[in-house]
């Protein structure tokens, strides 16, 4: 059965999930989720841009890089709904993330380092790749929920902050990357769907192994007599028989 195998499939999911995590640690760390943009009407003054993060803020010039105001303690007094709620969506997101990440490689990893003649002691022991794989979908589908969910949500509020004070605010870049890194653990958790309901051979190369396994304890057969097959221990006791 394909399912017991490494797939191309389940690799490339895998590096997709590592991307997109990657993705939202940028995402969480950047500055640049909103900005306000204020313009002066003096020659001889240039723009402001204030750019604000989940947990910094920099006000710059145009056309300078270097912050004339920097306020590494704007985490803790954060005043935007938004942005509070992304303080806590993108962490949990993450941790969900990599904890499917884990899950991929203990299923990769049983599934390409396990013996070809098996154990019995360690049946019990025993890894399901397969399961690992969809518990992995699961949650790269969930951590893709939290974490797009509040992004949107930021497009939505600078609607708001623009109707209820002026046009000065916009949404930044850090927008984009979250959105785009949630997509990505959409696409992970559907590629570990589609790869577990057809993990069976297909045509198609890419759902094929990467390589032929040697077999595994499911179709591993050794005979055993139908005693052996009840107890694990044999024991003969001899019977004396006394002739009078």
């Amino acid at each position: 059965m394909g399912c017991r195998d490494v797939h191309a499939a389940t690799v490339l999911s895998f590096l997709c999930g590592i991307a997109s995590v990657a993705g939202l640690f940028a995402g969480t760390l950047l500055p640049n989720w909103r900005k306000l943009r204020l313009i002066t009407f003096n020659r001889n003054e240039k723009n402001l841009t204030v750019y604000t993060g989940l947990w910094v803020k920099c006000a710059r010039y145009d056309g300078g890089n270097d912050c004339l105001m920097y306020d590494a303690t704007w985490y803790s007094s954060v005043d935007q709904l938004d942005l509070r709620v992304l303080q806590f969506a993108l962490p949990l997101s993450i941790l969900i993330a990599m904890g499917a990440l884990l899950l991929c490689l203990i299923g990769m990893c049983n599934t390409a380092f396990r013996s070809s003649v098996p154990n019995i002691k360690l049946a019990k022991c025993l890894v399901n790749s397969a399961g690992c794989h969809l518990v992995a979908g699961l949650l790269f589908f969930l951590a893709g929920t939290v974490s797009l969910s509040p992004s949107i949500w930021v497009i939505f509020y600078n609607i708001h902050l623009n109707k209820k004070f002026e046009p000065v605010f916009a949404f930044d870049y850090a927008v984009y990357v979250t959105i785009a890194s949630a997509g990505g653990l959409f696409m992970t958790s559907v590629l570990l769907f589609i790869w577990y309901c057809a993990c069976k051979s297909l045509p198609s190369p890419f759902w094929q192994p990467l390589y032929s396994h040697p077999p595994s304890m499911h179709t591993y057969s050794q005979p055993y007599s139908a005693r052996s097959r009840l107890s694990a221990i044999e024991i003969d006791i001899p019977v004396v028989s006394h002739t009078t």
